[in-house]
């Protein structure tokens, strides 16, 4: 897995889901979104990490035990245990939260390796406990039934789908309070400085409004007088 640039991550720490999705719409990417996934707890700082991904079918049951646990090499397990330092575990649970995608102690193990995060289209049993854990986890609703009850571990690190998003392994996940959005590889140091020129302007524009100032020109930008404006704000600032 390629890792992406300590500078590029800290930029697009600075950013948000929304900035991003209207990035990636300017350059065509229309689907970048993970639909029907929220934080188990708002507030937490914004989730920048590569795509490691574990991918579920349906549950057979006479290949899908209680006794599968036992054995060392069960895809969930492997992967809790192999998910590089600084990635964010994508799951794709074919958005089916009718059983647990994973439970605390797999989450706790994912902290205490210094993952940066986790994301399934499906829920979490345990849910309050991995809430409060310093760690990133979004996930559709919470569930109590063990994932053996519904979903087989088939795949890791294998391109998936996440919310009706493809994910790819190494593509770069960022989540805030309003959700999750999957940034390409290739593009995300132009996304990461793209986003902070915009988030720069988003903060002119709201210091502006909040002075009364109307946006019909304003937002988007569309007056060169106002471009004029906004760099020497910048430059005040700098």
């Amino acid at each position: 897995m390629t890792k992406m640039a300590k500078a590029t991550k800290e930029k697009l720490r600075k950013v948000s889901t929304a900035t991003v999705a209207t990035c990636l719409f300017k350059k065509g990417l229309k689907n970048q979104f993970i639909q029907h996934v929220k934080p188990l707890k708002l507030g937490k700082p914004t989730m920048v990490g590569e795509a490691y991904t574990l991918r579920y079918i349906p549950a057979r049951e006479d290949l899908n035990p209680i006794t599968v646990f036992r054995d060392p090499e069960h895809l969930q397990r492997v992967a809790v245990e192999e998910c590089p330092q600084g990635a964010v575990m994508v799951i794709d649970s074919r958005q089916n939260a009718r059983a647990a995608s994973a439970g605390s102690i797999l989450v706790t193990r994912l902290m205490v390796k210094n993952a940066e995060g986790i994301v399934t289209d499906g829920g979490f049993r345990d849910s309050a406990e991995i809430a409060n854990l310093d760690f990133s986890s979004y996930h559709n609703r919470p569930t109590a039934p063990t994932n053996l009850t519904l979903h087989q571990a088939i795949a890791i690190n294998d391109p998936i789908g996440c919310g009706d998003a493809a994910v790819f392994p190494g593509d770069i996940i960022l989540g805030d309070d309003d959700g999750v959005m999957v940034i390409p590889a290739h593009l995300a140091d132009e996304v990461a400085d793209e986003c902070i020129q915009m988030t720069m302007y988003e903060e002119f524009v709201i210091e502006q409004v909040q002075g009364g100032r109307a946006v019909i020109g304003l937002y988007p930008m569309v007056d060169e007088s106002i471009k004029a404006e906004f760099e020497k704000w910048k430059s005040k600032r700098n």
